[in-house]
């Protein structure tokens, strides 16, 4: 794949993204919700995920569940396209330009974690401007005189309060949580995606078609599973960080996560687990899918 190559693989990312909202968002308005409600010491408390989801629709209608959407579609999409971009070129260039049909963990560890490093700058104030939306459903404690109207009036109100520096709230914890969760995202699909078409690829030659968007299936689907089972602790710090009234308040995730597990325990530092494994399956599967299919129709053959 060659440099007038480039613009397909961040095009083929940005349709990826946006599968990835429309999948997942639902999911990740329940997680932040139980995140924010469920880790304060007092307030409404959700006794699970499927709990959180009732009340939503009992008092909001789905709108509620895609609540902070459109920040999302925006943060997510281009995010995404950076991230799948900047991850192939960069595994490109440590590759010497050759394509090497064994993965190898030097080159995609370093291409996913610096990838995951550059897209936290957009993700930061996108998640934020989501999570403080998100948030605001009616079984939010923020006061209603005191709540945005949109994702635009979220921004521009938390600039005018906190500065320009307010907006990255939360940048450190969200560079972390996406350089280390993109590194096992990505060595996790390459292992698997490798091992399944050695297995399948002989024996289905017939149904290559169905039988690539299965292999995407799986290995974008277990990709995202691993994704947030091993960044899920700095992901509830990054939305208590995010979401905190006081802007003076702790930024350093390792001292909220310590709060947390004092009140809490190892539990309260994996708050939001349910609908994240939940979500981050199909996301993941549908991004992975997008993204090979978006390739092929480009004319970009990965094997």
């Amino acid at each position: 794949m060659g440099e007038t190559f480039a613009y397909k693989e961040y095009l083929a990312g940005l349709l990826a993204g946006v599968a990835t909202v429309i999948t997942g968002h639902p999911f990740d308005t329940v997680k932040v919700k139980l995140q924010k409600h469920n880790t304060e010491a007092h307030g409404i408390k959700y006794k699970n995920g499927l709990h959180c989801t009732t009340r939503i629709l009992q008092t909001e209608g789905v709108k509620g569940l895609y609540r902070g959407a459109t920040s999302s579609f925006v943060g997510v999409a281009f995010e995404s396209s950076l991230l799948f971009g900047i991850y192939s070129q960069t595994k490109q260039s440590l590759q010497g330009g050759g394509q090497s049909d064994v993965p190898r963990p030097e080159v995609i560890i370093p291409s996913a974690a610096y990838g995951g490093a550059i897209i936290s700058f957009v993700l930061c104030p996108t998640e934020l401007v989501k999570c403080r939306l998100q948030i605001q459903g009616t079984d939010s404690l923020v006061p209603k005189f005191s709540r945005y109207s949109s994702p635009l009036d979220c921004a521009l109100q938390t600039v005018k309060n906190e500065g320009v520096t307010g907006i990255f709230r939360g940048g450190s914890t969200t560079l972390l949580r996406e350089s280390i969760g993109n590194a096992v995202f990505f060595s996790v699909y390459e292992y698997v995606r490798y091992y399944m078409h050695l297995r399948l690829k002989p024996t289905l030659s017939d149904h290559s078609n169905l039988t690539d968007m299965g292999i995407g299936i799986v290995t974008g689907g277990l990709s995202g599973v691993a994704f947030w089972s091993a960044v899920l602790p700095l992901d509830v710090a990054k939305t208590i960080i995010q979401t905190a009234p006081d802007k003076s308040s702790t930024r350093n995730p390792f001292a909220v996560l310590n709060s947390i597990y004092s009140r809490a325990g190892l539990k309260g530092c994996y708050t939001g687990l349910g609908p994240t494994i939940l979500r981050a399956f199909p996301a993941n599967a549908a991004a992975i899918v997008t993204w090979e299919l978006a390739l092929k129709m480009l004319g970009i053959n990965r094997d």
